[in-house]
């Protein structure tokens, strides 16, 4: 039997190194398969759609907050890997009675970082996980050398109505990162109005591609309500999700500031 600490702080056994997995997470579902854990991985949410190649033939078990547990029970996972904030309480509550699951908790690129080499460890896959942490931590590294002064911004990420992230969510850390000062940090995800919106005169506008599908047709909607901020779609993934791709994002956050600075 080997103990091991979820990042709530709840010790989680395994008696042996897990070779049925389930994944509640589409970014942590992509960091297993980058891992190396192709064969292990036996479910995961209709979210999931990265890496495409493998995960269209994996068991869909429902989606983050609509588990389908009775399919999940069928599955006989020896883990569940899951999140704080993007699974149901309640369904993991009863998952934990009858299952090991090990939940990640992140708010910071330190605890995705720490969550990459926990799971790493968890899984059996230690080293693969040590090295796709330390080539993320590098690369953030030389994202920090380069920061310029700070732009203030409102990244929205739902419509009808307006959703901006904001305090201690993982985008905020990365907008922070990125060397851009968030306009709506009074509450996590704060639902805004457009008047809202033209008060607080963001030098910026983001609009993320998920949650919510922005695209170029709503730019106009929001060059109507900040004339002088500019208005660009972003990548959301690149900017929310906290497993493997976190080695695509710093590249991206210096070609965003490179092509913000050209427009």
């Amino acid at each position: 039997m080997n103990e091991f600490i979820d990042q709530l702080g709840r010790p989680v056994i395994l008696s042996s190194t897990p070779k049925r997995i389930i994944s509640l997470v589409p970014s942590q579902t992509e960091l297993l398969f980058d891992l190396g854990l192709e064969k292990e991985v036996i479910g995961i949410t209709k979210f999931c759609i990265h890496p495409e190649h493998r995960v269209k033939h994996t068991q869909k078990i429902g989606g983050t907050k609509t588990l389908d547990l009775e399919r999940i029970r069928k599955l006989k996972p020896d883990l569940i890997i899951g999140n704080k904030e993007e699974n149901e309480k309640e369904q993991i509550e009863c998952l934990m009675s009858e299952f090991p699951v090990w939940m990640s908790d992140i708010y910071t690129l330190k605890d995705a970082i720490s969550m990459i080499e926990k799971i790493g460890v968890l899984t059996g896959k230690s080293a693969n996980a040590s090295n796709l942490s330390a080539e993320i931590s590098e690369k953030f590294n030389l994202l920090n050398s380069a920061k310029q002064s700070k732009a203030s911004v409102a990244y929205l990420i739902w419509k009808n109505p307006y959703m901006v992230a904001g305090r201690n969510t993982f985008i905020n850390e990365i907008l922070k990162i990125g060397g851009w000062e968030n306009v709506f940090k009074d509450s996590r995800y704060p639902i805004i109005t457009a008047d809202d919106l033209r008060r607080k005169s963001p030098d910026m506008i983001f609009l993320s591609s998920e949650p919510y599908p922005f695209a170029e047709k709503h730019i106009k909607e929001f060059k109507e309500i900040c004339p002088n901020a500019k208005t660009i779609i972003i990548d959301g993934e690149l900017f929310s999700w906290y497993g493997s791709r976190l080695k695509y994002t710093a590249d991206y956050l210096m070609k965003l500031k490179d092509h913000i600075s050209i427009i």
